[in-house]
């Protein structure tokens, strides 16, 4: 009787450990009932979701969904969102409610929120967001952000577990940074135009893993002006891996 009975659980542990983490990705829109002619208000978020393995899965579904919040979310108290349907329409509740202040003032607003697989391999999993909002102003924001996981746990990769030593691998970035922009060695890293605070080379926030090599990103403001755009420099695995901790 116990043969008979250790056969199912075994299978059934064998099935869940062969699982393989997977995403599909879920898409939400949301419109504004506000009447409009053109420029009508409206969110779209487009992301990937983990599925299969569930702690892992659960992991990767909430940091994303967190840093949605932070995107996405308009409210003066931190977003209680529990998932992408309810923070669309938080946005546009909050067209709603400027709307009704400032009717003669608001329009046009729009937020577009892409997420997709970048990298994966054993060690390391990237995500990456591609979102834009506009609530008003001049123009809206346009960026990239990348969110690093361990792929087995599901756990967040800090940019300073990437390294195994940061600041050597900083020098080497500098060093090649200066030969792709033209800045001298001996020069202010701000000479032609950049605007590194302190006027310090800095790593980017957002670095990403891509097919092609690793890619350190700059988003508008961050390395120079809006007018300037986004910067970028990118490293084949093969000439950065002996600063790397994942590949």
């Amino acid at each position: 009787m116990k043969y008979h009975v250790f056969l199912p659980l075994l299978f059934f542990v064998f099935a869940s450990c062969s699982k393989e983490l997977s995403f599909e990705n879920e898409v939400i829109t949301k419109k504004s009932t506000v009447p409009c002619e053109k420029d009508c208000p409206e969110i779209t978020i487009d992301i990937p979701v983990a599925k299969n393995v569930p702690v892992t899965a659960d992991s990767i579904n909430k940091k994303i969904l967190n840093v949605l919040k932070d995107i996405v979310y308009f409210g003066e108290k931190p977003s209680e969102a529990r998932d992408y349907n309810t923070l669309a329409s938080s946005f546009i509740a909050s067209y709603e409610e400027m709307h009704k202040k400032f009717p003669s003032e608001t329009f046009g607003w729009e937020g577009k929120i892409t997420g997709n697989v970048e990298y994966q391999s054993d060690q390391i999993l990237n995500i990456k967001l591609d979102h834009y909002t506009y609530t008003g102003g001049a123009h809206g924001y346009q960026g990239f952000r990348s969110l690093l996981f361990n792929p087995k746990t599901g756990k967040s990769i800090s940019m300073d577990k990437l390294f195994r030593n940061k600041k050597e691998f900083q020098a080497f970035a500098e060093k090649e940074f200066r030969t792709k922009f033209k800045i001298p060695a001996a020069a202010n890293i701000n000479s032609t135009g950049f605007m590194f605070e302190n006027d310090k080379f800095q790593l980017p926030q957002n670095i990403f893993y891509t097919n092609e090599g690793l890619l350190l990103y700059y988003n508008s403001y961050e390395a120079a002006s809006y007018a300037e755009g986004p910067q970028e420099i990118i490293f084949p695995f093969e000439k950065v891996k002996k600063y790397l901790v994942f590949e």
